[in-house]
């Protein structure tokens, strides 16, 4: 697999620059989906500043070559290394299932984590039989990432992988509740329930940085039995986790500054983004800029 050639990231290295606990998270996703990555974080860290990254001239993803995904992940990842960061989020399914490897050793030492390990982590804590229901979109489905994981962790996981690719849609113009919300969920989910009790899966995975939105229909459509893990909150534990490891967590007491990039649409990024990120946004809050 080709690679785009090391320029921010490495003068970065050379110059003998490293992470600091003062520094901010860094944290990229191919749009505004990674703000509930960002939100959990916040939430669990509050004192942690973070730059956020949504790479919206060139979302989605899921439907561009894996050799374009690295490119795009590792110029995203060189221009937070440039603006300074002490660690890396890839808060987005796609690039966690294709770049991850090539970010770390691109930004090597600088601590890169993505969403899928976490949130594969959690579901193998949380089960009791080992069967696991994955809801993602239909690229990270089709990459068979979260199975790949969940089989790394416990090699008996039986794993049904489901696309629910409409919640993107439905999280994205805030229908997140009510009748279509529950109707989209229902015929994605419903037949979850119907399992013999044997086979059933007793946990669900929301894949899907967009998902953790449509958390009350997916709960009302798969029932109460099933365990649902959200990768935004299992992430946002590995980064604590992570930051206490290599000594970099923050000690400031005041909450830790916010920053917005997107490489378009800096408007939509803020109308939409404030749904993700359960805050007000403004398009003056988003700086525009160009990998």
């Amino acid at each position: 697999m080709s690679r785009a050639a090391p320029t921010r990231a490495s003068a970065h290295r050379a110059s003998g620059v490293s992470p600091r606990p003062d520094l901010p998270l860094g944290v990229f996703d191919s749009g505004v989906g990674g703000l509930t990555v960002l939100r959990a974080i916040h939430r669990l860290l509050p004192g942690e500043a973070a730059i956020y990254l949504g790479d919206t001239a060139r979302v989605p993803y899921g439907t561009k070559s894996g050799e374009s995904v690295v490119r795009y992940a590792l110029q995203a990842a060189d221009l937070l290394v440039e603006r300074g960061i002490k660690l890396l989020v890839v808060a987005c399914n796609t690039a966690s299932a294709v770049a991850l490897d090539a970010l770390r050793e691109h930004l090597h030492p600088l601590p890169v984590l993505g969403v899928i390990e976490p949130g594969a982590s959690a579901a193998v804590a949380a089960s009791s039989n080992g069967h696991f229901l994955v809801l993602a979109t239909e690229a990270t489905v089709h990459r068979r990432a979260y199975t790949q994981a969940l089989h790394r962790l416990r090699g008996d996981a039986v794993v049904e992988e489901l696309a629910c690719s409409l919640f993107v849609a439905l999280a994205e113009e805030g229908w997140t509740d009510g009748a279509i919300a529950d109707t989209v969920a229902e015929t994605y989910l419903g037949g979850a329930r119907l399992h013999p009790s044997g086979t059933r899966p007793d946990c669900a995975i929301l894949g899907c940085t967009h998902f953790p939105l449509l958390l009350t229909p997916i709960r009302r459509a798969i029932g109460e039995q099933i365990a649902i893990v959200d990768s935004a909150t299992t992430t946002a534990e590995a980064v604590r986790a992570a930051l206490d490891e290599a000594a970099l967590a923050c000690t400031r007491r005041h909450a830790g500054e916010l920053h917005f990039m997107a490489t378009d649409g800096t408007e939509r990024f803020a109308r939409v983004g404030t749904a993700f990120l359960g805050k007000p946004i403004t398009a003056a809050q988003v700086e525009l800029v160009d990998v």
